[in-house]
Parts: structure tokens; C-alpha cells; sequence
């Protein structure tokens, strides 16, 4: 028996492991410490009503031997499917029913769809980066090329017709750095991916955040993009579900390389090695694109808006540099004074007790830089946003 050895080449600690850590030993030194954690982006506020309603007649309906569900169809119920289709529809992004494969959330998809891939391709990958893009690549062993992410980019790399790709891995709102491509540039991301004959892996977990009606929220808004690119998205931010667990992904039928149709190996690697999620998490999805869901839910991101203007324009107040926070509930800060990601880290947590995600975990070119998010509770982001205020004015 041999070990798949490429695990190896992996970071030894995950980023937010070692974030936990750090905090576990400064709480122990520390016991009356009261720590803001504007970190991990994991969301605060509850279901929606409309949400949990239909949650509970799901489980009602498992008790009911005429509405009982067992093994449902590994792509999606078409309720849900259906709903999905109509959601994207609203903003101009027109899809059909079966190119959408109902999942347990964005992240397990962009590391299982690596599986309809030859291990051949070459692969472009933004840095910094969200970290599944890169070391899914290096359990299997592939070789990745970095594009660079930086402040002279504004964070939002465009393609570079000298280095060749069969893989392209984009996120918008981009996470980690909130930042948000522009019709103009997707359509560049677009017509690079046409031209390589390549296909774009897209990452819009947070198009809800985005408000400015000429940002596109899907890749599909791009003509052509149904020839080249399969979109991840996810309910976790937009309606609260990281604990309950839904996502989609969307696999045009237009997505054909060698001959085969990729929407057809995606049903075959889901339908063998995915049993689908469960009934009572799909009807409780499918309420977040009803009338009054979609009322709820844009009620609880406008909560997370509001925290990210208060993080924004407090380091406007600043004069401190950063991305994001309008479109997006991330913001991707300048480190003060030249520090390090982690010592500005270290630095936060000791003397003002706020804990963010330094920008280095997220790759090389995130050095210097950290990211917050505006997924706390108001009081406490409003708290944290005056320790840093008195924090940088003793400095």
C-alpha cells in the first residue's frame, strides 16, 4: 500500500487552524481578554423565517408515509433546479433547468469537478487565492501557474496571452480581497478562455453582495461564456445555510471538449459518487428564491453591508489602503507600518483583541496585507472598528 504522496507537498497547518491556535494560547494568557473575531467568514444572523417555515413542513413531510422522501435524484430535486434557473433568469443570465447540479456547498464542487479533468492541463490560478483552488490541484499532483493579484491591478488580474492554460480558476466578488470584475474584464477572461480553448472554473458565492448594476453577477451575463466556463455559487452567505449545507453548480450544455459533453461527465461522476442532499435542505432552499425569501435574505445581507461600510469608512478615517466592501462583505486591507500579514496578526490580536486573516495564508502576493469580514454581529464590529481607530491614533 502506498500513500498518495502529493498530500505531502501540501502546508502542513491550514490557514485558519493556525488562526485558531493563536487565539487558544492568547485567551489561556489572557482570560479576561474580550476578542472580536472579524476572521473565518462564517455568518451570524439566523434563517430566514420563510427559510425555517418551509424547513419545518420538509420535516413533516418525512413523517407523512404519502410525502415521504427517500433517495432523491443526485443532480437536484427539479423544484429546486427550476428555482435556481428562474433566480438567474431575474438578472439576465439564462440557463437551463438541467445545467444545474444542486450540491452541499461551493467548496466540495470546485475540488470534485478536478475529477472530469486530465491531470495534464495546465493550470492558472489568481494570487492570493482562496486556498481549494491550490491545493486541490497539489493532492492530485498537478502543476499550477500563478497569475499575479496586486495593488496595481486593483486585485482583478486580466489575462496574459503569453502563458498558455486549459484550467482558469476566477472569483467575483473575489475572496480573499473583495474585489469585483467588471463587465470589460470577464468579457478579456472570456474571450482568453475561447481562444486557449480552455474553461473557467467561476467562483460567485458572493454575487449577492453586489449592488452596483453594472457589475455582472454571473459569468453567463458574458456572451460566449457558455462555451467555456462552469459557475460555482452557494447559498451559504447569501441565505445564511454554511451550517444546513446547499450549493449549485452550473455545467452549460454548450461546455463541449474532445467531442464530449462536460454537462454529461459531471452527471456521471455525481451520480456515482454523490447521493444528493437531503429533501428538507432543498425545500428550505428552494423558500430562499420565493417572493418573500428573496425579501428576508436581502433584509440579512444589507445587515452584512452595513458592517462592511462601517469597516471601510473607518479606515477611510484612516487613510488606510483596501479593496472591497461595497460589492462584496470582505475587505482586503494594507498591513500599518510595513508590517508582516501575521505580525500585523499578532499585533491586532495583543493590543486590540480583533482578530482578521492575514493576507500571506492566502499565498505570496498577499503578503503585507489582511483581510476582515463583515459577517459579526453590529456591536461588536462597531466595537472593534473603535479599538482600531484608538489603536492607530496612539500610534
Amino acid at each position: 500500500m502506498k500513500i498518495n504522496s502529493n498530500y505531502l507537498n501540501l502546508e502542513e497547518s491550514y490557514l485558519f487552524s493556525t488562526i485558531a491556535r493563536k487565539i487558544e494560547e492568547y485567551q489561556k494568557e489572557n482570560k479576561d481578554a474580550k476578542i472580536i473575531r472579524l476572521g473565518i467568514g462564517d455568518v451570524t444572523l439566523p434563517l430566514a423565517e420563510e427559510v425555517i417555515r418551509s424547513l419545518h413542513k420538509a420535516v413533516d413531510d418525512m413523517a407523512d408515509k404519502s410525502t415521504f422522501k427517500g433517495y432523491g435524484p443526485e443532480q437536484g430535486y427539479g423544484f429546486l433546479r427550476d428555482a435556481v434557473r428562474d433566480y438567474y433568469g431575474s438578472y439576465g443570465a439564462k440557463l437551463e433547468s438541467t445545467e444545474i447540479f444542486i450540491s452541499d456547498g461551493a467548496k466540495s464542487d470546485l475540488a470534485n469537478i478536478l475529477d472530469i479533468f486530465h491531470i495534464d492541463n495546465r493550470v492558472l490560478v489568481p494570487n492570493p487565492v482562496y486556498p481549494v483552488y491550490l491545493d486541490t490541484n497539489i493532492m492530485l499532483g498537478r502543476n499550477v501557474t500563478f497569475i499575479d493579484s496586486n495593488m496595481e491591478n486593483g486585485f482583478l488580474p486580466l489575462p496574459d496571452e503569453s502563458i498558455p492554460a486549459d484550467i482558469i480558476y476566477l472569483c467575483s466578488p473575489n475572496n480573499p480581497t473583495g474585489a469585483v470584475y467588471t463587465r470589460e474584464a470577464l468579457e478579456k477572461w472570456v474571450n482568453y478562455a475561447l481562444k486557449c480553448n480552455a474553461v473557467i472554473l467561476f467562483d460567485s458565492a458572493y454575487e449577492s453582495y453586489i449592488v452596483d448594476k453594472d457589475l455582472p453577477r454571473s459569468i453567463y451575463e458574458i456572451e460566449g461564456a457558455k462555451s467555456c466556463a462552469i459557475e460555482f455559487n452557494s447559498l451559504s452567505k447569501t441565505a445564511g445555510f454554511t451550517g444546513t449545507r446547499l450549493g449549485y453548480t452550473i455545467v452549460p450544455h454548450g461546455l463541449v471538449f474532445e467531442g464530449v459533453s462536460l454537462n454529461k461527465l459531471w452527471l456521471r461522476r455525481q451520480t456515482t459518487k454523490f447521493n444528493g442532499v437531503p429533501y428538507v435542505i432543498q425545500k428550505a432552499a428552494e423558500a430562499v428564491f420565493t417572493e418573500e425569501g428573496q425579501r428576508e435574505i436581502r433584509a440579512n445581507i444589507e445587515y452584512y453591508r452595513e458592517n462592511a461600510r462601517i469597516i471601510a469608512e473607518t479606515l477611510d478615517s484612516l487613510g488606510v489602503w483596501y479593496t472591497g466592501g461595497k460589492n462584496s462583505p470582505y475587505i482586503w486591507l494594507k498591513a500599518f507600518d510595513g508590517m508582516t500579514s501575521w505580525e500585523f496578526f499578532d499585533y491586532l490580536l495583543r493590543e486590540a483583541n480583533i482578530v482578521g486573516t492575514p493576507g500571506a495564508g492566502f499565498g505570496a502576493n498577499g503578503e503585507g496585507f489582511f483581510r476582515l469580514t463583515a459577517f459579526g454581529n453590529r456591536e461588536n464590529t462597531i466595537e472593534a472598528m473603535e479599538r482600531l481607530k484608538r489603536l492607530r491614533n496612539k500610534a
